[in-house]
């Protein structure tokens, strides 16, 4: 009798979850209407402030979002000045530093080329603390990157933090050779077609916060960053991240506490559900309309840390991301097909010369592989960033 009550109350369980799993469709992601996206930060520090705009697609639908350009975009004070951005294209506007009076409020105002007009609410100038170190612990085959950060003041409390990953590479084989094309012939690779060595780079896709709101004193210890798999080519020779720190408000912290728990924490009944996404943009004549974004007025602190694979486990070794096998051999005259392999696999063929075999001092042909497996350039840049140090 029990077994049949249990197998009963497992088959109601699993019957309401499949009637309470629907679908979610947010309207503003699901509708025609292309509202704005406003990104960024009112820059009070020595640096540029820019700001960035597009248009919501939707989800269901094929057109990837593009900036939003011919608007007028300004930074302005509570019954003060105001100040221009200038457009760089591609719906990005920037300012150099404007050392903003900290005393007063500041807003964004938009009018795009439509002549609709956007503006974000007055708010504070927060100041933002230094980062004081960034760290890594090693967890379950992961590199786990961590910020510790503090506010002796107490008055902070709220911080966002993005970063810009760069990482050293390589491709699975390094070729010494190449094809010359005019003089149809496998030469010599010169220093300048280098294709071993390459840098790859990518900027923060999930929202990262942290708060001590709850906390006697305003420290943020080991708060997570990001996750490095063991695996990941990003830690096979060297990894570099930027970290950048922002001060927020309340109702900022809050903003972007909604953005993540939308973005990032559904998948099941037990989640946080999706809720309206309520920024401080605003169209002036529409004020129904959405607009996503949040502004804030602070100054960016960074830092910069360098990870190198000899601080890892030994035993971790990278997926390269092509199945490249084994290098195949092509000779210029094949004893099996009586063919010039090397005129017909690489010289008239897509396949990259890694080395030369030789008998009895002669180049009788070359070892092969795919332009995937021999050249990082199809995946990064050669050139080494002017910020990169070695160890």
């Amino acid at each position: 009798m029990k077994g049949k009550r249990y197998i009963l109350i497992l088959l109601l369980l699993a019957g309401i979850y499949s009637t309470c799993k629907k679908p979610y469709n947010p309207k503003i992601v699901d509708s025609p209407n292309h509202y704005l996206v406003v990104e960024g930060v009112i820059n009070n520090g020595s640096d540029s402030t820019i700001i960035k705009l597009s248009r919501t697609v939707k989800i269901s639908g094929t057109v990837s979002t593009s900036g939003v350009d011919n608007c007028a975009v300004s930074v302005e004070a509570e019954g003060g000045a105001a100040y221009s951005l200038t457009p760089r294209g591609s719906g990005t506007y920037v300012i150099p530093a404007l050392n903003l009076d900290a005393s007063k409020k500041y807003r964004l105002h938009i009018i795009t080329g439509d002549s609709k007009e956007y503006a974000s609410d007055y708010v504070v100038v927060k100041k933002t603390q230094p980062i004081d170190s960034i760290g890594f612990n090693i967890k379950n085959n992961n590199v786990q990157i961590y910020v510790n950060t503090h506010d002796a003041a107490n008055s902070t409390r709220y911080y966002r933090w993005s970063y810009d990953e760069t990482w050293r590479f390589h491709s699975r084989y390094q070729s010494a050779y190449m094809v010359d094309q005019v003089l149809k012939a496998v030469v010599f690779r010169p220093v300048s077609e280098s294709s071993y060595y390459c840098f790859a780079g990518s900027k923060s896709s999930t929202i990262v916060i942290g708060s001590s709101a709850k906390l006697s004193q305003d420290v943020i210890y080991q708060q997570p960053v990001t996750t490095i798999a063991s695996t990941s080519e990003k830690i096979e020779t060297r990894y570099s991240i930027l970290l950048k720190q922002y001060a927020l408000t309340k109702e900022a912290y809050q903003f972007w506490e909604n953005m993540k728990k939308n973005t990032e924490q559904l998948g099941s009944i037990f989640d946080a559900q999706p809720s309206q996404l309520t920024g401080n943009i605003h169209n002036l004549k529409d004020l129904a309309e959405p607009v996503i974004g949040y502004i804030s007025v602070t100054n960016i602190q960074s830092k910069r840390v360098f990870i190198d694979n000899a601080d890892l486990p030994r035993d971790w070794a990278p997926t390269y991301p092509y199945d490249c096998g084994p290098l195949d051999t092509a000779l210029f005259f094949n004893p099996k097909t009586k063919q010039n392999d090397v005129l017909g696999i690489i010289i008239n063929g897509n396949s990259i010369p890694v080395l030369d075999i030789t008998e009895k001092m002669n180049v009788i042909g070359y070892t092969y592989s795919s332009i995937e497996c021999t050249d990082c350039r199809i995946r990064g840049r050669v050139q080494t960033p002017s910020f990169w140090i070695e160890r």
